[in-house]
């Protein structure tokens, strides 16, 4: 997906890119790059492939969403900032946390968020159940691409979402029936199911927002060693 091709699939999402959101995302891009000779942060390093594969995915999240009408964000096991810094990137508007475990990420995305001069982004190092005990009901959206299978990533977003608000999933392709007892145990549903293909390549994408309905009891998320051992 070259630059072209790329404003004029966004625009399909109503997102009216500025010349100086198209000059952030290439020094994303360069940063990314350079910084990935150092550490591991992605696989997919030709340009045509990360504006498909990481920028343009990143924003399939608004096929779901008006985020022009949000505006608390947070993004759960960032890894090297996406969807998080891309949504940022295209809604200065909003209040962005990133959270991840591993704090050379962490060092790479400020350095990021200080290039490109972005302000009222945060970068948090800290495991995602331990941010969501200290951090409950605060955000309007939290987001998290891949991470893990849906029952495990509910336990550690849902307590973070402010009730009536939401949680969205960019995820491959997953049976959303394996996470029903998690959805019930937090006190959520599955409002949209929206499975398509990235253009292109034609990979399979699914984006499921879920709506948070009420409270969640403060034994959630537990630690880290008992989700795993015995996921919802």
């Amino acid at each position: 997906m070259d630059k072209e091709q790329f404003i004029n699939k966004i625009k399909e999402f109503n997102i009216d890119i500025t010349d100086n959101m198209l000059k952030q995302l290439e020094m994303y891009y360069e940063l990314l790059i350079k910084w990935n000779e150092k550490i591991n942060l992605t696989a997919i390093t030709e340009k045509k492939e990360v504006y498909l594969k990481h920028f343009y995915d990143s924003l399939t999240l608004c096929r779901v969403i008006d985020l022009s009408k949000e505006k608390t964000l947070c993004d759960i096991g960032t890894g090297a900032g996406f969807p998080g810094i891309v949504l940022k990137i295209c809604f200065p508007h909003l209040k962005v946390t990133l959270v991840d475990a591993l704090q050379k990420r962490i060092t790479f995305l400020e350095e990021v968020i200080s290039k490109l001069n972005l302000q009222n982004i945060e970068c948090i190092h800290i495991r995602a159940e331990e941010y969501a005990k200290e951090n409950r009901d605060i955000f309007d959206v939290v987001t998290a691409r891949a991470v893990a299978k849906l029952n495990v990533l509910l336990e550690y977003s849902l307590p973070l979402v402010k009730p009536g608000k939401y949680f969205i999933a960019l995820k491959g392709n997953e049976d959303i029936s394996l996470a029903k007892n998690a959805l019930k145990i937090l006190n959520s549903e599955v409002i949209k199911e929206d499975k398509f293909t990235l253009p292109i390549e034609n990979s399979n994408r699914t984006i499921i927002k879920i709506k948070r309905l009420g409270n969640i009891s403060l034994k959630y998320p537990r630690k880290n060693t008992e989700i795993k051992k015995k996921p919802l």
